[in-house]
């Protein structure tokens, strides 16, 4: 085999730079450049001497009465004993949590620290809900202090939500049925049900409801035919939900009547009216066969 004149020796130190690899090719580049090993020193030395922090989950949601975990680790530092403090941040005011190692103020007797930062709280409430921050001072390194802030989120499941339901509608007539809830968060959304059948927000879309005119608002709860017909007759109930869970109004009876009758109210003469259940005098409806208890709609104008 024959090899270029003077490949030799050339080709033997290349041979051997390969040989000890890149960490050797490194090495020699250091030596050629002593500024970049400075920089390098200064660098490490910088990553050394800082405390830094860092959280599993910066935006822990939970329910209430639960437990949550706020994630506060240190990763890097040279103190062995840094001093530790937890902040709340509610309303623009800012209190303590944890200070002079203790638990303070609403926390008291509900929360504890886990390891050396991370901050646990038992039993959580909808008050709970805030910014925390994770303070750590390490007095030891070149960067002393560094700061987490925890966005905790406490979901409230609803209460019953109040419901109203009219008794009894005239054929024809607009109705609204209303729903509502003030407890749960997140702000829940809301559905109605008409003999435990789930109804759509618009009746137009679904040919299951093509003979009544209803629109369901699930942000406000209400419920609103535009005129009613005899098939819109049932009981009717409510369920306000959100990620939290649910709960339901009691069943309510929704009566659509086509009874009309006449009453002479004296000296002004007979006065049409349109009546089903409510709240006229038992003796007045049963003078014309109406249930002990009415409701009477003037025909003009319209009256409850």
């Amino acid at each position: 085999m024959v090899t270029g004149a003077g490949a030799g020796p050339r080709a033997g130190r290349v041979r051997g730079e390969r040989a000890r690899g890149p960490s050797a090719a490194l090495d020699m580049a250091l030596r050629r450049r002593p500024s970049l090993v400075l920089l390098l020193l200064l660098v490490r030395g910088c990553l050394i001497g800082a405390v830094n922090l860092k959280s599993s989950n910066r935006t822990p949601v939970v329910q209430e009465f639960e437990s949550v975990e706020l994630s506060c680790i240190i990763t890097d530092s040279q103190t062995n004993d840094p001093r530790i403090e937890w902040k709340k941040i509610q309303d623009e005011q800012t209190t303590y949590v944890f200070f002079d190692n203790k638990i303070q103020g609403d926390l008291t007797d509900r929360a504890e620290l886990l390891g050396k930062t991370s901050l646990k709280i038992w039993n959580v409430t909808r008050k709970d809900s805030a910014l925390y921050r994770c303070e750590v001072v390490a007095r030891n390194d070149r960067k002393e202090i560094d700061e987490i802030v925890i966005e905790l989120t406490v979901q409230v499941k609803p209460v019953a939500p109040v419901c109203r339901v009219p008794r009894a509608v005239p054929v024809g007539k607009a109705a609204t049925l209303s729903c509502q809830e003030g407890e749960g968060f997140p702000r829940p959304h809301y559905s109605w049900y008409r003999n435990d059948v789930p109804l759509p927000t618009d009746s137009r879309a679904n040919p299951r409801f093509r003979n009544s005119s209803f629109v369901l608002n699930p942000e406000t709860g209400t419920l609103v035919f535009s005129a009613v017909h005899k098939e819109d007759s049932g009981q009717y109930y409510c369920i306000a939900s959100n990620d939290a869970g649910s709960a339901r109004c009691e069943e309510q009876d929704m009566e659509v009547c086509e009874c009309l009758l006449s009453l002479d109210p004296g000296a002004g003469g007979p006065v049409t009216l349109a009546g089903a259940l409510s709240s006229v005098p038992a003796a007045l409806c049963s003078a014309h066969g109406l249930p002990g208890v009415c409701r009477v709609w003037w025909e003009d104008p319209l009256k409850d």
